[in-house]
């Protein structure tokens, strides 16, 4: 299994996705403040692995800190807290992850106990380290879990079409919408992925390419603009993407260009299935509406790895999600199970109960 980020006693061990395909290199981040610009550089990307990164990155940077009072120590947390949470704005995973890092920081604080401040503070330490491994290892068994719901939706012989790259990279190590193609072949079932490059940075053409090759599954990569040619043809059976944050009503927020994915899909009546971790489902926020979409740099648009392809001058937007509204989404593939809509009740159904 790919290990896109791993705990190690030297720090933070992250696949530099940025040299791929071209290269398998590791970054090691030996502070929290290195693990804030590795998710802010695209190092590591993708909902569910931001989510893990944050978490980490917390637990390193308390293991680092040289607090001697509970004060200071919390302090310290919403410090490293506050520079990870700067980070990118759109994937509620790595909101979710530093809450709950918080909320075991405070059980732990608050639990009666006789030991010396030291003693209790080196306590936290670890156990903020296990609580993020802890967060690893669930968002792998969750998206096995997903892959397994979402294997049954998958006909023998389909042509999947993805977009970005929502895999093992995107994740713990296992995928979410290619976790479910990889659970399908698992399963028996032959299936052929049609991969859309997703400009500007190309995470379909360099990741999920990539991604699939290792895995042997057949694999034709697409330019963006051409999924309405193909689905005219009937060459694609199904419709297959990752979240970064879904709203209650359904919407969803995905790499820039999946709206546009969603409308041809409805418009040639291909399934249109989004595969995600419930933590990626953001109960608190209405509508799609109310998703903050993260706009990333001009440089990204008008430059292809570090060459300008643009003329001078030309100013460049870069809206790194749009969100795809619900009416156009044909199931949730969650750990809990499939949501359908009407989403608002569906989701409410699947959603744990508080404590869980």
């Amino acid at each position: 299994m790919l290990k896109p980020i791993a705990w190690t006693e030297h720090g933070v061990r992250i696949l530099d996705q940025r040299a791929l395909p071209a290269r398998e290199s590791y970054l090691t981040c030996k502070t929290y403040e290195d693990v804030a610009d590795a998710i802010r550089r695209m190092v590591i990307r993708g909902a569910p692995a931001l989510g893990i990164a944050a978490a980490m990155g917390i637990a390193l940077g308390m293991q680092q800190s040289s607090a001697k009072d509970l004060k200071t120590l919390e302090a310290d947390f919403e410090k490293i807290a506050e520079t990870l949470a700067q980070t990118r704005p759109t994937a509620v995973n790595l909101f979710w992850a530093i809450a709950r890092l918080r909320q075991r920081f405070h059980e732990l604080e608050s639990m009666p106990h006789q030991l010396a401040a030291s003693e209790l503070i080196a306590n936290i330490k670890q156990a903020l380290v296990a609580e993020a491994q802890r967060i690893h290892a669930e968002d792998i068994a969750q998206n096995q879990t997903i892959g397994r719901y979402g294997a049954a939706l998958i006909l023998d012989r389909a042509c999947v079409l993805t977009y970005c790259n929502a895999g093992a990279l995107a994740t713990g190590g296992f995928g979410t919408a290619l976790g479910v193609v990889r659970a399908a072949v698992a399963a028996g079932k032959q299936v052929h992925v049609f991969a859309c490059e997703t400009r500007p940075y190309l995470q379909g053409a360099r990741l999920t390419t990539w991604e699939l090759q290792r895995d042997a599954i057949p694999t034709t990569l697409i330019t963006d603009n051409m999924v309405g040619h193909f689905m005219k043809q009937g060459k694609i059976d199904c419709v297959l993407v990752g979240a970064d944050r879904i709203a209650r009503n359904g919407d969803v927020a995905n790499k820039i260009g999946t709206y546009s994915v969603a409308l041809l899909a409805r418009e040639h009546a291909v399934p249109f299935y989004v595969a995600a971790p419930f933590t990626s489902i953001d109960l608190s926020i209405p509508s799609g509406e109310h998703i903050p979409i993260e706009e990333r740099p001009a440089e990204e648009v008008t430059h292809i790895a570090g060459t300008r392809i643009v003329p001078e001058n030309i100013p460049a937007a870069h809206p790194a999600f749009d969100v795809t509204p619900a009416r156009l989404v044909t199931a949730i593939i969650t750990e809990r199970g499939l949501a359908r809509p009407p989403y608002e009740e569906s989701l409410a159904q699947l959603a744990p109960a508080k404590g869980q």
